[in-house]
């Protein structure tokens, strides 16, 4: 049996695993650990997978995760993000479908110190859905427009989907991030816009609420902004400006976050040692799936799976954008059935070689259109994650009433991933100023 085969085994045999309920980092493990032992020896199977685990728990660069993971939850436990929605909704809560509005604002300021899709969407939710419920808004409508939303916080740095593709590629995370910019901004308009064609035809979706004036306004952006605009600046505006690695801006707005919350006495002891426990979980399985998906990675690099897909990618009589079509179709269907954090560092050993070397797509560029597939993936029937975020926040709500409701924000996804393949100059321009 030719290494190829057998390697076309494993990964049937790693969808098993997880189709059985295994958690995703011990089926990539397993499924790495008998791959490599048919191809080299148990022994050496054991040896490797030993190195590679301890590696990845050692690794310098993978202590960027905790730190912008527990900025993420600081800022949650803290209520920025309660300042933030009000913010928002006293700007445009006054228009139709106009709270809708204010959500996806919200949503992308709190993404620019948070960096997750679940966290988003929960914090939003949390303050969003009542607020929506008492000006009689539509339960499609407003918990779908809170799903949607979180999911811009994979797109606006910080981003923990970022930082693992950075890491599992070599790429650089500063780029990343800021190429993830211009595209969230651009993501939360379509959101907008898509919110406003639903509410024109049909208002009652979406009344609106009564306009604030400019002195109820004004507090509200002193108290909503401050921390956001800070803590962007201090962390992230070092990271790009080239002053700190992405560990030491991640350590730099964790602690600038802190200070304000506690100066402003606005993170109580006990959320305190909630986020660092929060802070711990939430790292300890990001790691264990990257140190599961390095020990899968070495069991494929040596079956040369992904050296002869890139072989008959190369071979195939078919232009450039119709394979790149081809590979995005497989994330979305993937996307609709496995976490986001697994799909990328199950699929990134295959298809990154082939979109960079073969087809010879740019790198930074390849990162924010899956980013964004991902966030098609974790609002899409049927493992929605920020679906089922939201169906926690607000349970009275059933589960086909928010996915009824995500159409019109699937296609504001894909108009938005359109246009970043018609023009990646809307990836690659701010990054390109780095140089």
């Amino acid at each position: 049996m030719s290494p190829e085969i057998i390697g076309v085994i494993g990964l049937l045999v790693l969808l098993l695993l997880i189709a059985i309920r295994i958690p995703i980092s011990y089926a990539m493990l397993l499924a790495g650990i008998l791959g490599f032992s048919i191809l080299r020896s148990p022994s050496t199977a054991l040896s490797m997978a030993a190195t590679e685990v301890y590696s990845s728990f050692s690794s310098y660069s993978l202590s960027v995760i905790p730190m912008f993971v527990w900025m993420g939850f600081i800022a949650y436990y803290s209520g920025v993000g309660s300042d933030l929605y009000r913010l928002a909704y006293k700007l445009v809560g006054h228009k139709p479908g106009g709270l809708a509005t204010a959500t996806q604002a919200a949503c992308a300021l709190f993404g620019a110190i948070c960096g997750s899709n679940t966290a988003t969407a929960a914090t939003i939710g949390a303050i969003a859905l009542p607020e929506m419920r008492k000006y009689k808004y539509d339960d499609s409508l407003s918990s779908a427009s809170v799903a949607a939303g979180g999911a811009i916080g994979v797109l606006i740095p910080p981003s923990v989907i970022f930082i693992v593709y950075g890491i599992s590629t070599g790429e650089s995370i500063g780029k990343l991030f800021i190429a993830g910019i211009i595209p969230g901004i651009l993501l939360t308009i379509l959101y907008m816009i898509a919110i406003r064609i639903i509410t024109a035809r049909n208002p009652s979706l979406g009344p609106a609420s009564p306009r604030s004036s400019l002195k109820e306004i004004i507090p509200e952006l002193k108290s909503g902004i401050l921390e956001v605009v800070f803590t962007f600046c201090i962390s992230l505006g070092g990271l790009f400006r080239g002053w700190f690695t992405p560990t030491e801006a991640g350590a730099i707005g964790a602690a600038s976050i802190l200070l304000i919350t506690i100066l402003r006495r606005r993170l109580s002891w006990k959320n305190f040692r909630q986020s660092l426990a929060d802070t711990t979980r939430t790292t300890a399985m990001i790691m264990l799936m990257v140190a599961g998906a390095v020990v899968f990675g070495r069991f494929i690099a040596i079956s040369r799976l992904p050296f002869s897909i890139a072989n008959w990618v190369a071979n195939m009589a078919l232009p450039p954008f119709v394979v790149m079509a081809l590979i995005l179709l497989v994330y979305f269907i993937l996307g609709c059935f496995i976490d986001a954090l697994a799909l990328i560092l199950l699929t990134i050993p295959i298809f990154h070689p082939v979109v960079v070397n073969i087809l010879g797509y740019d790198p930074i560029w390849f990162g924010v259109i899956i980013v964004l597939v991902v966030a098609m993936g974790v609002i899409t029937p049927p493992v929605g994650m920020n679906v089922f975020v939201v169906k926690g926040v607000a349970p009275d709500i059933p589960t086909e009433t928010i996915f009824k409701g995500i159409w019109p924000f699937l296609a504001a996804l894909v108009v938005c991933m359109a246009l970043l393949i018609a023009f990646p100059g809307i990836a690659t321009f701010l990054p390109q100023l780095l140089k």
